[in-house]
């Protein structure tokens, strides 16, 4: 059974930095692609930041130049570094896993959703101004 498991979220003032962390257990974890997403109240799901099996990143532009996205293939989590927090940064942090043959790596969007097969249940990052 696959599980993901999400830690590092809280709460910091703008600024800040967090790192969230994703552990990713029953599955074939360095064959695929991994995302996180945020969604704040009253507001859709978005992707943050996407990692294919290669390393190679992409980011929502929103967050580019703050955020990081890394995976470790040897001890399997997914992280992500935020630095320069920003109120408007509040939300449920999602980490999602198994992108399947998105096309779209090196392109401006970010795979989306549905092409995600595996979800945490989210970590809540609060940033007070």
């Amino acid at each position: 059974q696959v599980q993901l498991v999400e830690s590092g979220g809280g709460s910091v003032q703008a600024g800040g930095s967090l790192r969230l962390s994703c552990a990713v257990s029953g599955y074939s974890y360095n064959t695929y692609c991994l995302g996180w997403f945020r969604q704040a109240p009253g507001k859709e799901r978005e992707g943050v930041a996407a990692i294919d099996s290669d390393g190679s990143t992409m980011y929502a532009t929103s967050v580019k130049g703050r955020f990081t996205i890394s995976r470790d293939n040897a001890k399997n989590p997914l992280y992500l570094q935020m630095n320069s927090l920003k109120p408007e940064d509040t939300a449920m942090y999602y980490c999602a896993a198994d992108c399947g043959d998105y096309a779209g790596w090196g392109g401006e969007e970010l795979p989306p959703m549905y092409e995600y097969s595996f979800w945490g249940q989210g970590t809540q990052v609060t940033v007070s101004s």
